[in-house]
């Protein structure tokens, strides 16, 4: 093995630990968090943050891009065009959880709208519409009302606690954005 691949290892490995370093702790902290809370969190000093990140900006876009291909790549294959709106709802709900920290960065700093409208809200509205247009989603509320609800919900979830496992979040979610709030069977006393 020629020492070229190793070289070019670690600085791929140092700058995906402070990107989940950084998605981890922005998340959790928003705007409060500096670069010294994501150095920190990626185990690597400040200095070396900036040299791979020049600025908080620079380092919003780079997740911002991740957050985007990681959805992308989940969307497309879920398969949404292919399965039951009501499994489709849960696949892009999935998704969203399972990108996790990386959607709650690019939802709070509203980082590329063009990009989220295209990778992002245009298949959810697009199933969402798919529903609509079979009677199986309410027809009351326009679609992208109903594609903020169910991406907003996803968010306020991922960002509050009690934290429940990915299997409970995921239907959890799905449950209220297809049935609502509304109490299922007999009230307790």
């Amino acid at each position: 093995m020629s020492p070229q691949p190793a070289r070019k290892a670690l600085p791929e490995r140092v700058a995906g630990a402070i990107l989940d370093g950084a998605a981890r702790t922005l998340a959790a902290q928003g705007t409060a968090a500096s670069m010294t809370d994501v150095a920190a969190a990626a185990g690597v000093a400040r200095a070396t943050v900036y040299r791979y990140f020049p600025n908080r900006q620079v380092l919003l876009d780079e997740l911002a891009g991740l957050a985007l291909r990681e959805i992308d790549d989940r969307l497309g294959s879920a398969r949404l065009d292919e399965v039951p709106v009501q499994e489709g709802v849960t696949r892009v709900v999935r998704a969203l959880v399972d990108v996790g920290d990386l959607f709650t960065v690019l939802a709070r700093e509203r980082a590329r709208p063009d990009q989220v409208d295209r990778t992002l809200s245009g298949p959810v509205a697009q199933l969402l519409q798919r529903g609509r247009d079979d009677g199986e989603i309410r027809d009351d509320l326009p679609v992208p009302w109903l594609t903020e609800a169910l991406l907003g919900l996803t968010l306020s979830v991922l960002t509050s606690s009690p934290r429940r496992g990915r299997e409970d979040t995921v239907a959890a979610i799905t449950s209220l954005v297809l049935d609502g709030a509304t109490r299922r069977g007999p009230r307790l006393p």
